[in-house]
């Protein structure tokens, strides 16, 4: 059997080996205004139950977020953000062992969140927040770093690039040297492109195409494509029909080298997920 580079994500002290197994992701919104689920799981009771169901249909992660970043959403605050996402961490941190992850760019959000529990910072502005990069090196948290033009506010009122893969490559580039430079080991960094956050549907293909490119890195790629309204564009699907193409680009994304999916639809994308690792598995004996 021909061997895989062996591919770890530090977490807390936890090494979560993303070599040959696909980590899903559930997202857990636990907001009155996300695009997709928003006020579902707003009342933490409702939110802890649907923490602990995301752990039963099969992912690895718990991702939780307190505050909406849809293209045009408003900030919360931190002190918000923090009194709707810390209680359910806590929570689930009681009664399941799965990886939780608190999906924020406030870093007190983030300190607050890993004191509770959480075993990593999903951060979709890849460290703007100037004390971000000292929780993350403190806490011995996975870090996610995230591309994003612009804020939520702005992302997508006219988003440019010359050529989207090399300079969304060169600014992940960019802020894992940033990281190391404060303190974060490599192996605490997961890196996502940030499909939907600045981007037109042309960039969003092209950044699909250019996994490779991303995963040449030598960090694990995590992929956050389900619902998405590229799918409403391009396939003319309403918000609640867009399984089928979530499902495409994420089989396409693990085809092309990422290793970790964010999804909304856990036990649909751990079927697919494991059974394309399965393939692959066979495809490389030898």
């Amino acid at each position: 059997m021909s061997g895989k580079p062996q591919l770890i994500w530090s977490c807390r002290g936890r090494a979560v080996d993303c070599s040959d197994h696909t980590l899903i992701m559930g997202i857990l919104n636990v907001t009155p205004d996300s695009f997709s689920d928003g006020g579902r799981f707003f009342d933490p009771e409702t939110a802890v139950a649907r923490g602990l169901q995301i752990v039963e249909e099969g992912a690895d992660i718990i991702d939780i977020g307190g505050e909406s970043t849809r293209p045009g959403s408003s900030p919360v605050g931190a002190e918000e953000e923090i009194r709707r996402t810390a209680p359910v961490i806590e929570k689930l941190r009681e009664q399941t062992d799965a990886l939780i992850s608190i999906d924020t760019w406030h870093a007190a959000v983030a300190r607050a969140a890993v004191e509770a529990g959480a075993d990593i910072i999903n951060d979709i502005s890849a460290m703007a927040d100037p004390e971000m990069a000292a929780v993350a090196a403190e806490t011995g948290a996975g870090l996610v770093l995230m591309h994003m033009q612009g804020t939520p506010q702005t992302m997508q009122a006219d988003p440019r690039y010359d050529d989207a893969v090399s300079e969304v490559c060169h600014f992940l580039q960019e802020r894992t040297a940033f990281a190391a430079e404060h303190g974060i080991s490599q192996d605490q960094i997961c890196l996502d492109p940030g499909i939907g956050f600045g981007k037109t549907d042309e960039h969003n293909l092209a950044l699909l195409s250019g996994i490779p490119q991303l995963a040449a890195a030598g960090r694990p790629v995590l992929i956050g494509v389900s619902r998405k309204s590229l799918f409403g564009r391009l396939l003319g699907r309403e918000l609640n029909a867009r399984l089928a193409g979530s499902l495409a680009a994420a089989v396409f994304s693990m085809l092309h080298g990422a290793r970790l999916l964010r999804v909304h639809d856990v036990i649909e994308s751990c079927d697919a997920a494991r059974l394309i690792d399965k393939l692959q598995a066979l495809e490389r004996r030898e």
